[in-house]
C-alpha cells in the first residue's frame, strides 16, 4: 500500500519539478537571446530614429489617437490627462480619447480637464459609455470605431508618458513592413515606496528589459503589454479588433495579429513611468488577472498556432509564453509533496548510489532554481548602473513569487475550468512616497481567504524544512524554507491589508 501511495504522489511530483526545471533552462535561452542581438538591436534603432529625423519634418507625421481607458480612477486621472496633453505633437495630427467607464466623481473631474483642454485648441473627446461591456477590450473597441488616427496609442491610468514618446516611437512604423505594433518598456514612479513595489519593479524589469526584447529582436511571439505601446489602426481591425473573451486582452490581439503576418517592434530604450500597485491584494488581483487571461489566451491561440507552419522553436517559445502562470501550480504541488517524500522514499542500500543521486539531483534543482534569479541580475546589470544594490533585493521577490503560488494556482485552475470572473481593475492611488495611501480614501481590492490557506501552507513548509533537517537530507529543504517564508510574508500581508480595510469600513 505505501508503494501505491508513494507511486501516486511521484507521478505528481515528478512532471511538476520537470516542468519548473524546463522553465528554469528557458529563463537561461531568454538570456542568450537578449545578449545575442541586444546591442545591435540598440544601436541600430539609434541610427534609424537619427536618419528618420534628418529625412522627415514634424508635418511628414501621420494622425495619431491615444486612448485613455479609465474606470474610478480619481487619483490619478488628472496627471495621465496632463501628461498626455503635454506629449510634443502637432495639436492637428493628435487626438486624444478619455475612454471613462466609471461611476464616481472620476467622470467629474475628467470632464472638466478634457473642457479645459479643447478650450486650448487640443482635439480631446470624453467618451462615456452606459454600461461596462466587454470592460476595457469593449472601451478601446468603443473608442476605435470612432478614432481619428492612422495609429492608435494606448495608456492606462497608471503611467505617465514623457513628452517625447510619441517621436520617439512612430517612426519606428515605418522601418519595416507590416508593423502592427510598437511596444516600450515600462518604467517605475514608486519603485521605492515599499519591499514589495522594489519586488515588482525587478521582476517586471526581468519581463521587459529581457524576454520582450529576446522575443521581437529573434522573431518569436512578442505581445503587446496593454500599455505604453502604439497600435496601427489597421492592424487591430484586421485582427479582428479587441475580443473580451479573455482576462488578457493585450496578449490575445497580439497573438492573432501576428497569426495574420504582422510584425511586433520592442524599444528597450524607451522608458515609460507607471505606478505599481502598493498594496498587496492590489498585486494579488493583478497577478490572478493575468495568470487566468494568458491561459485563457493559451487554450485559445495555441491550437491555431501549432497548426502554423511556424518552426518548433517558435511554437514552442509560444507554449512557454503563453503557459508561464502554469508554474505556480507547480510550485504549490512541490510545496505539499516535498514533506510527504521524506517518510514514503527508503534511501537506497549503496551509498555511492546514494550519493551521486544526490549530487545530480542537487546540480539539476540549482541550475533550474538559480535561473530566474540570473535573469534577474542580468535584466538589472543592463538597465541601471547600481544593479548590484538592486540585485540585493531579487531574494525577495523569490520569495513573493513563492508566496503568490496559490493566489495564482486559483486563477489558472478558473481558466482550465472556464470559470467567468469580470475584469477587476488594480486600484492606483497617485502614490510615488510611503504614506500618502494613508491619506487617501481607498479603492480596495476584493477581500478573499486565500491568506488563511497561505498562512497554514507557510506553517506546513516550515514543519517539513525541519524535518528534512533534523534528518539531515538537505536536497529540498532549503526549498521548503524559500515556500515557507513566502507564504508567510504574503499571508500576512494580506491578512493585515484586510484587517486595516475592515477597520476603515
Amino acid at each position: 500500500m505505501g508503494k501505491i501511495f508513494t507511486l501516486f504522489i511521484l507521478i505528481f511530483y515528478c512532471p511538476a519539478a520537470l516542468w519548473l526545471f524546463l522553465y528554469g533552462i528557458n529563463n537561461y535561452y531568454m538570456v542568450y537571446l537578449f545578449l545575442r542581438k541586444g546591442k545591435r538591436e540598440s544601436f541600430q534603432n539609434m541610427e534609424f530614429l537619427r536618419q528618420f529625423w534628418l529625412t522627415h519634418t514634424k508635418d511628414d507625421l501621420p494622425k495619431v489617437t491615444t486612448q485613455l481607458p479609465i474606470y474610478n480612477e480619481r487619483y490619478v486621472v488628472k496627471r495621465l490627462i496632463d501628461a498626455v496633453v503635454n506629449i510634443d505633437y502637432p495639436k492637428e495630427l493628435h487626438e486624444i480619447q478619455v475612454l471613462d467607464d466609471s461611476h464616481d466623481e472620476t467622470r467629474g473631474i475628467a470632464s472638466e480637464l478634457v473642457d479645459k483642454y479643447r478650450a486650448m485648441g487640443f482635439n480631446i473627446k470624453h467618451i462615456t459609455r452606459e454600461n461596462r461591456d466587454g470592460f476595457k477590450a469593449g472601451a478601446l473597441n468603443e473608442g476605435l470605431q470612432k478614432a481619428e488616427g492612422e495609429f492608435i496609442a494606448i495608456f492606462d491610468a497608471d503611467f505617465v508618458p514623457d513628452k517625447d514618446f510619441l517621436y520617439k516611437t512612430i517612426p519606428f512604423f515605418y522601418e519595416k513592413e507590416k508593423v502592427a505594433l510598437v511596444q516600450t518598456r515600462w518604467g517605475y514612479i514608486n519603485r521605492n515606496y515599499s519591499l514589495l513595489t522594489i519586488a515588482q519593479s525587478i521582476g517586471t524589469d526581468g519581463h521587459f528589459i529581457i524576454e520582450q526584447g529576446a522575443r521581437a529582436w529573434s522573431g518569436l511571439y512578442m505581445n503587446f503589454n496593454g500599455s505604453a505601446g502604439i497600435w496601427r489602426k489597421e492592424a487591430i481591425i484586421d485582427a479582428g479588433w479587441w475580443h473580451f473573451d479573455s482576462l488578457t486582452e493585450d496578449l490575445d490581439l497580439s497573438y492573432r495579429a501576428l497569426l495574420k503576418g504582422w510584425k511586433t517592434k520592442f524599444l528597450s530604450d524607451v522608458v515609460t513611468p507607471s505606478e505599481l500597485p502598493v498594496d498587496i491584494n492590489a498585486y494579488k488581483s493583478q497577478q490572478h488577472r493575468w495568470a487566468k487571461g494568458s491561459i485563457q489566451t493559451s487554450k485559445k491561440m495555441l491550437p491555431q498556432i501549432l497548426k502554423t507552419k511556424d518552426s518548433l522553436i517558435k511554437k514552442t517559445q509560444a507554449f512557454m509564453h503563453l503557459n508561464q502562470y502554469m508554474v505556480h501550480p507547480m510550485m504549490t504541488i512541490l510545496a505539499l509533496l516535498s514533506y510527504p517524500l521524506i517518510f514514503l522514499l527508503k534511501p537506497p542500500v549503496n551509498h555511492t548510489t546514494i550519493s551521486l543521486a544526490t549530487g545530480i539531483l542537487w546540480c539539476l534543482t540549482l541550475l533550474g532554481t538559480f535561473a530566474p534569479s540570473f535573469l534577474y541580475i542580468v535584466s538589472q546589470k543592463i538597465g541601471y548602473k547600481d544593479w548590484r544594490q538592486r540585485s540585493l533585493f531579487i531574494p525577495a521577490l523569490m520569495f513573493i513569487g513563492c508566496g503568490l503560488a496559490i493566489n495564482n494556482t486559483k486563477a489558472v485552475l478558473e481558466a482550465l475550468l472556464n470559470m467567468k470572473s469580470d475584469f477587476i481593475r488594480t486600484p492606483k492611488y497617485g502614490v510615488v512616497t510611503r504614506g500618502k495611501s494613508m491619506t487617501v480614501k481607498n479603492y480596495t481590492s476584493p477581500m478573499t481567504l486565500i491568506f488563511i490557506s497561505e498562512i497554514l501552507l507557510s506553517i506546513y513548509c516550515f514543519v517539513g524544512f525541519m524535518q528534512y533537517t533534523n534528518d539531515s537530507k538537505f536536497v529540498f529543504g532549503p526549498f521548503l524554507l524559500m515556500y515557507a517564508i513566502g507564504f508567510f510574508y504574503v499571508g500576512i500581508l494580506s491578512l493585515l491589508q484586510n484587517f486595516k480595510e475592515k477597520i476603515k469600513c
